[in-house]
């Protein structure tokens, strides 16, 4: 499974080698944080695929990895049989969604909230 890294700045998705294979890819995802615009957990990840699959590989309901095109862009999926996934829309990037299967999926999410900004007593 895709390991993330959660940065002040930005999210890092590295891709296990087999993964990277599947997906026909070579890097890794960056995406900066301020793009994130909504990130869910889902029980059932094939329902949220779109389009088609342009590069990658797909055994339907065992494994989907690559980029999905659709009519609005396009999303990157690694997904793998019916295990929870975070599913993750994003604006001004290179996808428009990234959905992936991921063991710690709340722990993730709780990762991308930010700090409450600090109150004035004073007001």
């Amino acid at each position: 499974m895709a390991s993330l890294s959660v940065h002040p700045d930005r999210l890092e998705i590295h891709l296990t080698r087999t993964e990277r294979t599947l997906a026909l890819r070579r890097d890794s995802i960056v995406v900066q944080r301020e793009s994130i615009r909504s990130v869910i957990i889902t029980e059932d990840p094939w329902i949220w695929l779109r389009g088609i699959r342009s590069l990658g590989s797909i055994i339907p309901l065992i494994v989907a990895a690559g980029t999905w095109k659709f009519h609005g862009g396009k999303d990157f999926v690694s997904i793998k049989r019916h295990r929870p996934a975070v599913v993750i829309d994003l604006v001004d990037e290179e996808f428009a969604r990234v959905i992936l299967t991921s063991q710690h999926a709340a722990d993730f999410i709780d990762s991308l909230k930010l700090p409450a900004p600090p109150t004035d007593p004073t007001t």
